[in-house]
């Protein structure tokens, strides 16, 4: 037999709480750099059972922001569009911004030549370009996802292949999770976030969906994931439902792979992050069944909940390794993990506005609300809604760097990586997918 391949090398810590673009105390680096040492690196993660041989992954993501592309013209700095472009401001936030204040913004470079093509960053966006998912990783995966999706859950029907082909689930997940260690590490995640994109497209949205009784779908789907625990009278009933539609289907199969990869701890936080999204789901439906439009904040809430939170909380298993349970669970941890969640989900909310706008009825997004509740101009209010996304960008960084430097744990530090790489795909993947988004005329 051939000799292990050795450990690919893992950034030290410093390194890393570079790469969440805080401000780390040198005292937090000095000793990061001790226990970094002591550690010496982190073990290659166990293979599953029947995995492929590992494809190399990617390159570390470097930790340089990029502003966006340029504006035709240099805007005001007392403007709206001029405080997005120029970055935050005030006491503390110097390190944050890699560009001088008078200093024009630069372009993307970090997606290679073929960003043009591949749409543009909305401009002023805080974001960390990453290099192009690897192809031969991309097209394995998506060959898997389109065999599971026809030949194992019959998710969809024929006239849907264009569009399953257009969400281009492969690149996202291979551009969101550079370290899983083999094709099969990548696939729990890729079936996972296409099951969840069926219950939101056939329960709530594009493909039948409706706010009306979306309660009782969303708990019997929920069942596939946490199982019911009822009489043997009635078990065989409750089987056979988990069979019933797509969304079941596919939330059944994906979970029962997930749980043969995952440990008791990693399965059940992921049944609860997806009780918090389908809980999130249900504000969003009541507030189109009474045609109303909430208040800033409490949308705000509600996309703490409806947004992509069970996806980088699942990065430990994907990579192969386990964040112990009271480690997760610690408050630091949660915030950051909510803080990941929030600012992904805004960067959808921007880059699917155009589509969602050309979507039939009133869909709500952040620029939306915003517009409507404080009366201004869509383009203020969608420059405004950029302004949210970096400042949960920076909280978010703030706080993964504390994280880091006050907890020199090999499983943290590489959880905190993991979010911070699921951050800058989910980022990619919507820029880049052209099939399904395009940016407003505002700049």
């Amino acid at each position: 037999m051939p000799a292990p391949e050795p450990p690919p090398p893992q950034p030290s810590l410093p390194e890393a709480a570079a790469r969440f673009g805080a401000h780390v105390l040198t005292e937090a680096a000095s000793r990061a750099r001790d226990i970094g040492a002591a550690a010496g690196g982190l073990p290659r993660p166990p293979v599953l059972s029947g995995a492929a041989p590992p494809v190399p992954t990617a390159p570390a993501v470097h930790p340089a922001p990029s502003a966006g592309v340029p504006a035709p013209s240099s805007p005001a700095p007392g403007t709206r569009l001029g405080r997005v472009l120029g970055g935050p401001t005030g006491l503390g936030t110097a390190s944050l911004r890699m560009l001088r204040r008078d200093a024009p913004p630069a372009a993307t470079t970090g997606t290679g030549p073929k960003a043009d093509v591949q749409g543009k960053v909305i401009p002023g966006l805080y974001h960390h370009p990453i290099p192009e998912p690897d192809p031969v990783r991309v097209e394995e995966v998506s060959r898997r996802i389109k065999a599971w999706a026809l030949d194992e859950v019959s998710l969809y029907p024929d006239d849907w292949e264009e569009e399953f082909d257009g969400f281009s689930v492969g690149r996202y997940m291979v551009g969101c999770h550079p370290d899983a260690p083999t094709i099969d590490h990548l696939m729990l995640a890729t079936r996972l976030m296409v099951a969840e994109n069926a219950v939101d497209d056939c329960y709530c949205e594009d493909h039948g969906g409706s706010p009306d009784g979306l309660g009782e779908r969303l708990l019997l789907a929920h069942t596939a994931l946490d199982s019911l625990h009822t009489t043997a009278e009635y078990r065989p009933q409750w089987a056979k439902s988990l069979h019933a539609d797509a969304p079941r289907r596919a939330y059944r199969s994906a979970m029962e792979y997930f749980v043969r990869a995952a440990g008791p701890s990693q399965a059940d936080r992921l049944r609860h992050d997806m009780a918090r999204l389908h809980m999130g789901y249900l504000a969003e439906a009541a507030w189109a069944q009474l045609d109303h439009v909430p208040e800033v904040w409490e949308y705000l809430a509600m996309r703490q909940f409806n947004n992509f939170r069970p996806c980088p909380t699942i990065t430990d298993t994907v990579g192969g390794y386990e964040l112990p349970a009271d480690l997760h669970a610690q408050p630091a941890m949660q915030e950051v993990i909510a803080l990941a969640g929030n600012a992904t989900t805004i960067v959808n909310d921007l880059y699917s506005y155009t589509k969602e706008l050309k979507a039939p009825g009133r869909h709500l997004n952040l620029p939306v609300v915003i517009s409507e509740r404080e009366g201004v101009s869509d383009r203020d209010a969608y420059l405004k809604s950029v302004e949210i996304h970096n400042e949960l960008m920076h909280d978010f960084e703030t706080a993964a760097a504390s994280l880091a430097a006050e907890s020199p744990v090999p499983s943290v530090q590489r959880f905190l990586r993991g979010v911070a790489a699921w951050v800058d795909g989910n980022h990619h993947w919507h820029q880049s997918n052209t099939y399904r988004y395009s940016l407003p005329d505002f700049w």
